[in-house]
C-alpha cells in the first residue's frame, strides 16, 4: 500500500491527498510533526533529504518528494493529465507557476495564521504581499480565457494552483475581486470526487513556532 507522510494544514499534502480521492487509490498516512522537529530527525530525512512534507511511499519501497512531482507521477495514464506532450508540457507549465508565485500567497497564509507577520520585517511582507496580488491577478487574465487552468479539462495543473489560491482570504487578500478566480474556483470544487475537507494550523499547538 501506498504511504504518504503528511501534516494535515498542509495544503501541499493536501494536493496529494485530492488527487489520491479522485483516484480512489488506498493509502495509509505517517504523520510527521514538522514544527516539532520531526522533519529533521534522521529516520524522515532518509525519506525526505529536505526534511519537508508531503512525500509517498511506493509499495516497492521507493519514495518521491514535492507535491508536484507526485501529482506527475500519479496521474500518469489518467484522465488528469494529457496523453500528449504538448499538453503535458502545458500542465507542468502552470505547475511550475504554482511553485514561482502561488508560493507567495501560501507563505503570506501561513505568516497570517499563525501569528508570524509581526515577527517579519514589513518590506518583506509587503513584498509576498504584492507578489501574491500579482499572482491572483495573472491568473484572473488568464481564466477569463478558458475552463481550467491548462485549457479545456481539469488536469492536476487545477489542483496544484487550487491548493493555495482557494485559501487567499487567510491570508487578507481580496480575493472575490478577482472574478474569473473565484468562478474557477467553484468549477475546481464542483468536480466529482472533490476532496472538501481542510485542516486549519489551529489544530497544532505547535505551528506558531519557526520550523527548524
Amino acid at each position: 500500500m501506498l504511504t504518504l507522510f503528511d501534516y494535515l494544514p498542509s495544503q501541499n499534502a493536501w494536493k496529494v491527498r485530492l488527487l489520491l480521492k479522485h483516484l480512489q487509490l488506498p493509502y495509509r498516512s505517517e504523520y510527521i510533526s514538522i514544527f516539532e522537529g520531526e522533519g529533521q530527525r534522521p529516520a524522515f530525512l532518509a525519506v525526505n533529504p529536505t526534511g519537508a512534507v508531503p512525500a509517498l511511499r511506493l509499495e516497492d519501497g521507493r519514495v518521491l518528494a514535492e507535491s508536484n512531482a507526485i501529482l506527475s507521477y500519479l496521474a500518469q495514464g489518467t484522465r488528469y493529465l494529457p496523453q500528449d506532450a504538448f499538453g503535458q508540457a502545458r500542465v507542468m507549465q502552470w505547475m511550475s507557476f504554482e511553485q514561482d508565485y502561488v508560493g507567495a500567497i501560501a507563505t503570506l497564509r501561513h505568516w497570517t495564521m499563525t501569528g508570524k507577520l509581526e515577527r517579519r520585517p514589513a518590506e518583506l511582507v509587503a513584498m509576498k504581499r504584492s507578489g501574491s496580488l500579482r499572482a491572483l491577478r495573472m491568473l484572473d487574465r488568464e481564466l477569463a480565457t478558458r475552463a481550467f487552468i491548462a485549457g479545456d479539462a481539469y488536469t492536476i495543473a487545477d489542483m496544484s494552483v487550487y491548493a493555495y489560491t482557494h485559501r487567499a482570504e487567510e491570508a487578507n487578500l481580496p480575493l472575490a475581486e478577482f472574478v474569473h478566480v473565484t468562478a474557477w474556483l467553484e468549477r475546481v470544487a464542483a468536480q466529482e470526487g472533490f476532496l472538501h475537507e481542510c485542516h486549519p494550523y489551529s489544530i497544532d499547538p505547535f505551528s506558531g513556532g519557526e520550523l527548524p
